[in-house]
């Protein structure tokens, strides 16, 4: 990139990541350095907003559960206003901005009044749970697919996704917002055919200290999270690659495709080209 970072009248949409102010890009923290004024979310954690330099404004916009500060209106208004008014505005987002992060409505608000909007990614909350619990999302033979869904939906409405379709054996499916869904998502894939024994996996509070995480079964999960988690955000991982542990060395990967009799005699096939995964979500 050449020229300043962030121009007067320009908002970034940019990532938090899943809390822990390490995990911010240095993009990220230039632009929080370049900034006039920074609207944040509920779920940015107080590390990353000691990140924000004495002097610029922060302006907390947090919508939670049961506990909306402001409607999505509002804050388009209130990002419309400070460009407008010449702010070099960034609107912090917990995770990336462009997974569940409501960037779109935001977007189209800001360009149909000819305001610049740019994007900084940010790290998921489920590539740092995966990470944390020492795990990989996919998983050669066994996860070829990833999917991120959200189980968030306004009060009164149903849960609505194509439970057939996520009922997959050879996927991990990262379930955001999940914690109250539990039920609603445990017995909606076993009902689609997915089997009560797949792997669960529960974290709260991805990446932060009091990060804790619950491994389970998929039938057990409403349990799970009834009984194990806190008051903290939840994110759940479902999926035959949940249960494998972490191999640390090639030596590790050989001894166990020796004793499995799955090794070809080489180490080629550790290293595809054309067996990648695919993400959706």
């Amino acid at each position: 990139m050449t020229g300043p970072i962030s121009n007067p009248g320009e908002v970034w949409l940019v990532g938090a990541g899943p809390g822990d102010p390490d995990l911010l890009t240095l993009k990220a923290e230039k632009l929080l350095r370049a900034a006039t004024i920074v609207f944040h979310d509920a779920l940015v954690g107080p590390g990353v907003l000691d990140r924000v330099p004495a002097g610029v404004r922060r302006v907390p916009v947090g919508k939670r559960s049961g506990r909306h500060s402001k409607d999505q209106r509002a804050i388009n208004d209130l990002l419309a206003e400070a460009a407008l008014a010449g702010e070099r505005v960034v609107r912090l987002k917990g995770g990336d901005p462009s997974i569940f992060g409501r960037s779109a409505e935001e977007m189209e608000a800001l360009s149909a009044l000819g305001i610049p909007v740019r994007i900084c990614p940010g790290i998921t909350a489920a590539s740092a749970a995966a990470a944390s619990a020492g795990m990989s999302l996919t998983l050669r033979g066994l996860a070829r697919r990833l999917t991120f869904v959200t189980a968030h939906v306004r009060a009164g409405e149903e849960l609505d996704l194509d439970w057939n379709t996520l009922a997959d054996p050879q996927a991990t499916l990262a379930v955001y917002m999940g914690k109250t869904a539990a039920p609603t998502v445990s017995r909606r894939l076993i009902d689609a055919g997915l089997s009560g024994d797949t792997p669960a996996l529960v974290v709260e509070n991805v990446s932060l200290p009091e990060e804790r995480r619950f491994a389970t079964r998929l039938d057990l999960l409403p349990l799970a999270v009834r009984t194990a988690l806190g008051d903290g955000p939840a994110l759940i991982l479902i999926g035959q690659a949940v249960k494998k542990k972490k191999r640390t060395s090639v030596a590790e990967i050989v001894g166990e495709e020796r004793a499995s009799g799955e090794m070809a005699g080489d180490l080629s096939s550790c290293h595809d080209p054309d067996d990648r995964p695919s993400a959706t979500g």
